[in-house]
């Protein structure tokens, strides 16, 4: 594997890096609804689908045999704590754009997750350079709790749009609630605009 690009999420480099109504902690705490999935890495695939010239699906080597990137960023939760100073190795989003043609009215992604979990991002935001598919945390595996054996990044969005146990992402030309938006969250979840419930 070659020389891996590293990424400073610009955030981590505002004078003030707190949004507000955050508090800041240096625990990482395991939020999720129901039950951890466990799942076989042998048998798990990432499925790219949607508005694409033709979709693809890839298994667990050939994911993690793409190029990999390293991310330094925050995490803003939208039930207000803030940890600073994280460390990810994995797949650049931007990856997706060799693996596939986008066709030109997508402009949404719906990345989809074991037990049904999805949520809905703007290409804007998925496509940011330090998003990122993490395979690793701190230099340590993601653990399953913390969404392995796959979990999406976003730095710049509140974390729950940093779906966990990721098994592939859908291009959309319109966009549509996922998981936890069904329930509420905002459509966007900007922590600096403080995009937590309702609204798009």
């Amino acid at each position: 594997m070659s020389e891996i690009k590293r990424v400073i999420s610009p955030d981590t480099e505002r004078k003030d890096r707190l949004p507000p109504g955050q508090r800041l902690t240096d625990k990482w705490p395991v939020l999720h609804h129901g039950h951890v999935p466990s799942i076989d890495v042998k048998a798990w695939t990432f499925k790219i689908s949607g508005l694409v010239e033709a979709e693809r699906t890839l298994t667990y080597s050939e994911f993690t045999d793409l190029p990999h990137i390293e991310v330094f960023s925050d995490i803003h939760c939208v039930t207000t704590w803030s940890r600073y100073n994280n460390a990810w190795e994995g797949v650049s989003t931007a990856v997706i754009k060799d693996l596939v043609k986008l066709k030109p009215e997508a402009e949404y992604v719906m990345v989809e997750g074991a037990k049904g979990f999805t949520t809905n991002i703007p290409l804007d935001d998925f496509f940011q350079p330090d998003a990122l598919f993490a395979l690793k945390h701190d230099g340590q595996a993601i653990t399953a709790e913390h969404g392995a054996p796959v979990r999406l990044v976003v730095p710049r969005l509140s974390f729950w749009k940093s779906a966990k146990w990721v098994t592939g992402i859908r291009f959309m030309a319109k966009d549509e609630p996922g998981f936890w938006e069904g329930a509420g969250y905002h459509m966007h979840g900007d922590p600096w605009l403080e995009e937590r419930y309702g609204g798009r």
